[in-house]
Formats: structure tokens, C-alpha cells, sequence
């Protein structure tokens, strides 16, 4: 049982890495990448680059603020630096084994400040919903304003909702959701005859006190103002960078914005950072836009290269940092 999980853990970390490495090298395969010398040190514009960095920090230092912020209604109080590391170590880690970022943050939090796993990781799954729904709402704005760019996109890429929605009839959908019914009753039952029910009944119950921590927020206009300004930042970040290069510069806002739309729908794609899907999607939004194809692959190449530099010092400081943090249970 033991070497049974342990395969499919291994199974999990390599899939992703394959899958990203397969876009790459589908997209890059007649590249030539020592053109990629003379671009970072003659055609590229670093100033614009290194102003950028301060909004990527930034994005994630409010999401440990916003964090501390949620936690705080249920009784956990975790300091505001420890809450920050670990939101730099949970992106660096991310890039290793995707996703795994929100368990490491709440082993911290847990370890240093000795805050409840099960309510931090209630938590972060109410920042989820947070930060879909703000997407959802920067989405509808861009598509808006781009409809008709949108459109080609999706039918250049072959996504088209259309298609994939009439794959189910009226029945398929009845089934699906009885089967979806049937599941979730049959694992409650399984779990009511495990003697680790009581266990489960309370890590339950404080991942969903962690995810109705929303409705007891203390000043909900900060927290409103925090959930904005990640998203913000997120994208000044990658504005900025559209600076760095003479054949992006002069895009435009607009164009910025839908390639950081569908770059954030791309990362959701279980890959180290997005790497495959973000290139490809945001490489994609470029080219509609009448960039030539070898200088889209130069600016999502280096762009996302950069980015993911930043991410990986971030959780360097961050590793320091915490190994030199008393942990509140010695104190």
C-alpha cells in the first residue's frame, strides 16, 4: 500500500513536468535559442523589467497580509511575516510539484504559529473562490471590450465551448449528476464505518469554519481592497514587461489585458507555473495582435522565464527567513 501511494505520488509530480515540457518543446522546437543572447543584451529594455518586480512582490506580500486578515475571525492569529513566507514558499514550490504550494503554507502557518491545518487550508479555499471570482469579473470586462479578438482566439486554438458542451445530451447531464450524487453518498457512508470518522468529522469541520471565515472578516473594505490590489499587481507585473521590448511596447492596454486573461486561465493547468499553456496561450493572443511569431516566442519565453526567477529568490529569502523565525510553541 505504502509503494502504491508512493508510485502514484510520483506519477503526480511527473505528469505535470511532461505535459509542460511537451507545449515547450511543440512550440520551440525550431527555435533558436542563441538569437536569445543578443535579445536580453541588446534588444531588451531591463529598466522596465526590474520595475515590475516590485508589483510581483507586492502581489503576493497582500496575499499573506489578506491571508492573516482571514484567519484572524476564527481564532487563529498567525504573525504577518510568517504568513508572508510562507505565501513566497508556497509559490516556489509550486513550481516543483504543482498545486502543492496551499498544503505547504498551511504546514507553516501551522509549524511556526501553531495555527489549525484544517482552518487554514478552509481558508484558502475561500481565497479561491475570492480571487475566481475577481477573475471572472476582469474576464467579462476584457471579453467585453474584445469580443471579436476573443473569438478568433478560441477558434485558432480549437477551444470552442460550443462543441465541447453539445458533447452531452440531456440524459448524459441527468447521469453525470446521479453518478456525482451516488459518489458522494457512498463515500459518506464508507466513512461513517471507518473508527476514523470522528478524525475526519472534525478536519471537516474546521476546513469549512476556514471557509465560512469570509462572513466574519473584521473591516471588509480592506479585505475587498486587498482581493483587488493582488490582482493589480498581478497584472502591472506583466504590463510592465510589454515596455521591455520595441515590438510589444506600443500594443496597447487592451491587448495587455486580454493576454493576461487568458494567461491566467492557462495557468490552471496543473504545469510548474503555467509553463507550456502560458506560453502557448499568451504567445497565441500576440500573434492576433500582429506580433511576429519568433518575437512573441522571445517575450513569453523571457517574460515567463524572468517571472518564474523572481518566484524561485522569493522562496530562497523565504526558506532563510523561516529557518532563522522562533517558532511560537518555544517561546
Amino acid at each position: 500500500m505504502e509503494n502504491k501511494h508512493r508510485i502514484n505520488q510520483i506519477i503526480r509530480s511527473i505528469l505535470p513536468l511532461i505535459l509542460g515540457g511537451a507545449i515547450l518543446y511543440w512550440m520551440y522546437r525550431d527555435f533558436d535559442f542563441r538569437s536569445i543572447q543578443d535579445v536580453l543584451l541588446h534588444e531588451m529594455n531591463w529598466t522596465w523589467m526590474l520595475l515590475s518586480f516590485p508589483f510581483g512582490i507586492l502581489a503576493q506580500v497582500i496575499r499573506g497580509w489578506r491571508w492573516k486578515q482571514l484567519l484572524e475571525p476564527i481564532g487563529e492569529k498567525p504573525r504577518t511575516a510568517i504568513s508572508v513566507y510562507s505565501i513566497f514558499l508556497s509559490y516556489a514550490v509550486s513550481l516543483i510539484i504543482p498545486r502543492i504550494g496551499e498544503i505547504t503554507r498551511c504546514g507553516v502557518l501551522k509549524s511556526y504559529d501553531g495555527v489549525s491545518f484544517p482552518k487554514a487550508l478552509g481558508s484558502v479555499v475561500t481565497e479561491r473562490i475570492v480571487d475566481t471570482i475577481v477573475m471572472l469579473l476582469i474576464t467579462a470586462i476584457a471579453f467585453f471590450m474584445q469580443v471579436s479578438v476573443f473569438g478568433t482566439f478560441f477558434s485558432k486554438t480549437g477551444t470552442r465551448f460550443n462543441d465541447i458542451l453539445a458533447g452531452f445530451t440531456d440524459t448524459g447531464w441527468l447521469v453525470t449528476a446521479i453518478c456525482g450524487i451516488a459518489v458522494a453518498i457512498l463515500i459518506f457512508f464508507l466513512l461513517r464505518k471507518f473508527a476514523i470518522y470522528k478524525k475526519v468529522k472534525e478536519t471537516f469541520a474546521g476546513i469549512w469554519q476556514g471557509i465560512t471565515s469570509i462572513r466574519k472578516v473584521h473591516y471588509p473594505a480592506i479585505f475587498i481592497f486587498f482581493s483587488i490590489a493582488i490582482w493589480l499587481c498581478y497584472f502591472l507585473h506583466f504590463y510592465l514587461a510589454f515596455f521591455c521590448f520595441d515590438f510589444t511596447e506600443g500594443l496597447g492596454i487592451d491587448c495587455v489585458l486580454v493576454a493576461f486573461v487568458v494567461g491566467s486561465i492557462a495557468v490552471i493547468v496543473p504545469t510548474p507555473n503555467g509553463a507550456g499553456p502560458w506560453h502557448f496561450a499568451v504567445k497565441t493572443m500576440l500573434i492576433l495582435y500582429g506580433v511576429v511569431d519568433h518575437q512573441a516566442l522571445y517575450f513569453v519565453l523571457i517574460v515567463h522565464t524572468v517571472q518564474t526567477l523572481l518566484v524561485i529568490a522569493l522562496g530562497i529569502y523565504a526558506w532563510i527567513a523561516l529557518s532563522l523565525s522562533n517558532k511560537k510553541q518555544s517561546y
